[in-house]
């Protein structure tokens, strides 16, 4: 019975710890030394038991090499080292939240790119520590860690190496540390020690009881508390090595009269006492030692206990850039097609860092790197079936995985460690080049002095204790976020152009976007006025009841007007209360104003520019950029932001967002989006509202802000996978009930994969413009299935010039007879042919509602239009048939006008209108103009020696008539008409291109068909 139990419950204890292990890393060591060591001596002898029970064939990680053997027999213990080799695997192996959520394409070992790893002196360190903002020499051959342990002649035969790697924030050390460990656990790298022990100098500076270094190690890896090689007898110790990453958030003494000296690996010190000595050696002095730390730590270990320091600079060069983007976007694209993208993106993105942009000036971090990875993996890889990201919620991640839980200001007292009311590392990068960011979007800048940096960011600084965070700051952190400006003088007022000085931009551009909107959010530009009653306010509050006691007893006895001074006093907080909510509301009113700001009104949408900041612009720059950057995702942050998710990662930085701070901006949000969607905007700025709605990731927000929409038109927007999901996304969240008027997705480059996204969307659509989408007939399948959906409610479906085919509209015709709502079909050039109309004809006589027909310019003979014109003619509701552009003899054309009279008395004499020309004999037809109007707005498209043969025949007709007209508003009306046809249809085009990238203000008005029939006087 027991051992039943034992074969299902010490496999569940074995993996659910493995598991709790994997889900938290290093840091799962800190929560293992609270488990007592009687629990874990229990589940270690589980766990060997369960191993010789089964007696099974275990393979040990063949990804990484492990050897495959038996467990034949109890007398064979587990061979420690290979089971802490095992247990680090799992450990190290674990990818960080942020990268699950691209779908684990990839892992570690697969995507991994070796930093420049530079050897330095010394004496080359002091460089280091100056003034910020320098760029470091990163001249010399590369080497790697495991040639930083090579013995050198001059190096004592009974004494280990300390090695000192260091490196800023983003340039690797966290990912060379973990490449390291799995290396050496898959036995390719450092062969020569049999034993690594990394720890986290954050979880030993977390500790406040004493400890042996074999109580230190065995706290984290029970396996190895009786080795052998950490006993201190004879040289064993030379086969271990100990890492330490993360030095700067350990405090290290090496003051004799400070840290004590100590021999004993079995003698308790504090943590710090621990590492102090095996630095020293005089602690294990044979073992081998590795401490990554940051630049503003570089000197807390004297240089006399460092054997070799060692740099790591980073991607220098352009082609570690290009292997690191290849693994990871290669990787992440998954499917044939998508690989195949994502080799062109490759491309665009090498010849972006090949020209020394300002992106490759970043992206020699290679957390820069990652940020530029996962951007475009959002632009390029989101499809129905991905999870859930954001941008807003990329760059909180970023910061996470660069910042997470760090403090700046940890101090040491005479009453032990003690912090600061600043000690958020992200807060005070907030309230420096967050503040910094704000002043340069809103009076539209972008690169800053030497001397706005120092005002901006030291500018206030007083005590030791704030210059000594300053100090760190500076070498550390603020390198990370800006950097030299490799364009000079872009973007930027002449005046400040003619000082020829060394000006720093953000690193990326979206950046400073980001920190400015979380600059605002956090509530950091709050008045004189809020800034004061705020302090007011909780001085009254936390002395409320008291206040509230004493009016209470002194009422009776003091004047009645005394007494209203302390009303006056308690309705303080009130007052702090109504400033408060009016600087939400001031938040919302500045996310709807720059959103809709007249002068981005042309400008691309937000999500073209994010991807033309990574991937440049390639092509002859546009005649009509704003000389004035814009800053369009400012206000899209602020409202990723509020979202709750990621206001749950910024706790963890330390940057709290109230709810009820969420919930009046959102108030204040929905009265101003709705007061300026009213208005007419262009698809530019609709596209953008629905960026906003999906980053904010409020559904009741969405749905409010949608029931005051009823027509979206995104017309030449070039829409990608994600913005089909983004405007899927939003209009779920609309009720069963809610029904747009129109969506225009004409001349969208849609796909259809992306018909398929956007399905959700076309559900709640009465009338769908797919016009000019170059649609072929595998789309055919999904529009039949949206027809034949219950669900749907399609009125009107335009396909105008998408290569449908006859074999594609066989199968949209499919849904014809059980549909109930098509009002409206719309198949102009879509290369129907005699057998297609011939199909449609067949499938109209089983479907009653349908009442306008266009298939214009499809190569229909006169036999198949007038076969279609006769159903159409005996049909219960058809009224218009659009024939015209297509090759129709003269007797067709007349026959097809007398056949648009019905033969049945049941009819009442309806007659369908037939517009099959533009002339009929030698006089203009009644339906000239609605034709005209088609073929002007189309005429770029089709096929240019038609088109000018259907102008011609107006124009002859025109001459021939003209002595009999006495109006001169029919030449007026005919004037552009004339112009046309002489200079040529590509010379009209052209004009007609021109004249949209002008303002829409400066734009030469055309004449529409309404204006066409007034100046005629029809």
């Amino acid at each position: 019975m027991i051992i039943s139990l034992l074969n299902i419950a010490v496999p569940y204890i074995v993996f659910h710890t493995a598991k709790t292990a994997v889900s938290t890393g290093i840091n799962y060591f800190s929560r293992a030394r609270r488990m007592s060591s009687t629990l874990q001596r229990q589940l270690s002898h589980l766990f060997v038991f369960w191993k010789w029970k089964r007696r099974a064939d275990v393979c040990l990680f063949p990804a990484a090499g492990f050897f495959c053997g038996k467990a034949w027999s109890t007398s064979v213990e587990p061979d420690p080292t290979e089971f802490h080799k095992r247990k680090l695997f799992l450990w190290f192996s674990h990818l960080p939240q942020e990268e699950k959520q691209f779908g684990g394409f990839f892992s570690p070992e697969t995507m991994h790119v070796d930093p420049l790893i530079l050897e330095r002196k010394p004496e080359e360190r002091a460089g280091l520590l100056g003034s910020t903002l320098k760029n470091q020499d990163s001249s010399g051959p590369s080497i790697t860690v495991e040639q930083l342990f090579e013995i050198s002649e001059d190096q004592p035969e009974d004494r280990g190496l300390n090695v000192l790697l260091y490196g800023a924030v983003g340039t690797g050390k966290s990912t060379v540390v973990r490449k390291l460990v799995l290396d050496w656990c898959a036995g390719t790298m450092l062969t020569d020690f049999k034993l690594l022990i990394p720890f986290s100098c954050e979880d030993l500076g977390e500790l406040t009881k004493v400890a042996s270094l074999r109580d230190l190690v065995s706290r984290k890896y029970l396996h190895l508390k009786k080795n052998p090689l950490l006993n201190g007898e004879g040289n064993q110790a030379k086969d271990v090595l100990f890492l330490f990453n993360g030095m700067e958030k350990m405090k290290l003494d090496f003051r004799i009269g400070s840290t004590e000296l100590c021999s004993d690996p079995n003698e308790p010190l504090p943590a710090g006492a621990v590492v102090v000595n095996l630095l020293r050696k005089y602690l294990l002095p044979e073992a081998s030692v590795l401490v990554t730390t940051r630049l503003s730590a570089l000197d807390r270990i004297p240089p006399k206990y460092v054997s070799r320091y060692a740099q790591i600079c980073g991607f220098k060069d352009p082609n570690r850039q290009r292997a690191y983007f290849t693994s990871r976007l290669l990787q992440q694209s998954g499917e044939t097609v998508q690989a195949h993208n994502a080799q062109a993106l490759i491309e665009l993105l090498y010849l972006n860092l090949q020209r020394e942009s300002q992106l490759a000036a970043a992206c020699f971090l290679p957390s820069y790197c990652w940020l530029t990875c996962a951007t475009l993996h959002f632009l390029h890889f989101t499809d129905a079936m991905a999870p859930i990201r954001t941008l807003t919620g990329i760059y909180t991640s970023f910061l996470r995985l660069n910042f997470g839980g760090e403090v700046l200001g940890k101090t040491t007292g005479a009453s032990g460690p003690t912090q600061d009311l600043h000690s958020s590392l992200m807060l005070y990068v907030v309230r420096t080049v967050g503040k910094l960011a704000y002043e340069g979007v809103t009076y539209k800048r972008t690169s800053f002095s030497e001397q706005e940096l120092e005002q901006w960011i030291g500018g206030k600084t007083k005590t030791d204790e704030e210059l000594r965070q300053l100090a760190v700051f500076r070498t550390d952190v603020l390198d990370f976020f800006l950097a030299p400006c490799v364009e000079s003088c872009k973007h930027l007022p002449t005046e400040l152009c003619e000082h020829d000085e060394r000006r720093y931009v953000f690193a990326v551009p979206a950046m400073q976007e980001y920190l400015a909107a979380l600059y605002v959010v956090l509530g950091e530009n709050k008045s004189a006025l809020e800034k004061l009653t705020k302090q007011v306010s909780v001085a009254i509050g936390q002395a409320t009841e008291d206040v509230s006691a004493v009016v209470n007893i002194f009422s009776k006895f003091i004047p009645l007007r005394i007494f209203a001074v302390f009303n006056l006093v308690k309705l303080f907080p009130k007052l702090y209360e109504k400033i408060s909510t009016q600087n939400k509301g001031n938040i919302a009113r500045t996310m709807a104003a720059e959103l809709f700001r007249k002068e981005d009104s042309y400008n691309e949408d937000v999500l073209d520019q994010v991807e033309q900041s990574l991937l440049g612009v390639h092509g002859p720059p546009s005649q009509q950029q704003s000389e004035v950057q814009p800053f369009e995702l400012y206000p899209i942050f602020m409202g990723g932001l509020l979202h709750y998710g990621n206001r749950v990662l910024l706790q963890q930085l330390g940057c709290s967002i109230q709810s009820a701070t969420v919930a009046q901006i959102t108030r204040a949000l929905r009265k101003y989006l709705v007061r300026e969607i009213n208005k007419p905007q262009p698809p530019e700025e609709l596209m953008d509202l629905l960026v906003l709605l999906y980053e904010f990731q409020n559904p009741r927000l969405t749905a409010e802000v949608l029931a005051s929409i009823r027509t979206i038109r995104l017309h030449n927007i070039h829409m990608t996978s994600l913005k089909c999901f983004v405007l899927s996304s939003v209009l779920s969240c609309a009720p069963p009930s809610y029904q747009l008027e129109e969506l225009d997705l004409s001349s969208c480059l849609l796909t259809r994969d992306m018909l398929q996204i956007l399905s959700p969307a076309f559900r709640h659509t009465r009338n769908l413009n797919l016009q000019f989408n170059s649609l072929g007939p595998d789309s055919c399948i999904f529009l039949r299935d949206l027809l034949l959906d219950s669900k749907s409610c399609v009125r009107a479906l335009q396909l105008c010039d998408n290569p449908l085919l006859d074999s594609g509209a066989c199968v949209l015709l499919e849904a014809l007879p059980q549909n109930l709502t098509l009002r409206h079909l719309t198949l102009m050039h879509t290369g129907l042919g005699d057998q297609g109309a011939l199909e449609l004809a067949e499938r109209l006589q089983q479907h009653t509602g349908l009442q306008e027909l266009n298939v214009a310019y499809n190569n229909i003979g006169d036999n198949a239009a007038l076969a279609l014109v006769d159903v159409c003619r005996e049909h219960p509701s058809i009224h218009t048939v659009h024939l015209y552009l297509n090759p129709l003899s003269d007797v067709g054309k007349q026959s097809l006008y007398v056949r648009g009279i019905a033969k049945s008395q049941s009819s009442s004499g309806r007659r369908v209108r037939v517009l099959a020309a533009v002339t009929e004999g030698s006089d203009l037809s009644d339906d000239w103009h609605p034709i005209l109007s088609v073929i002007r707005e189309n005429a770029s498209s089709w096929d240019r020696e038609r088109v000018k043969q259907q102008l011609k025949r107006i124009a002859a007709v025109v001459m021939v008539g003209t002595a009999g007209l006495h109006d001169e508003a029919i030449e007026r009306s005919f004037e552009e008409l004339f112009e046309w046809i002489h200079n040529g249809i590509l010379a009209s085009t052209k004009k007609k291109q021109i004249n949209n990238n002008k303002p829409r203000n400066q734009r030469k008005k055309t004449m529409d068909e309404e204006e066409i029939k007034t100046s005629l006087r029809i």
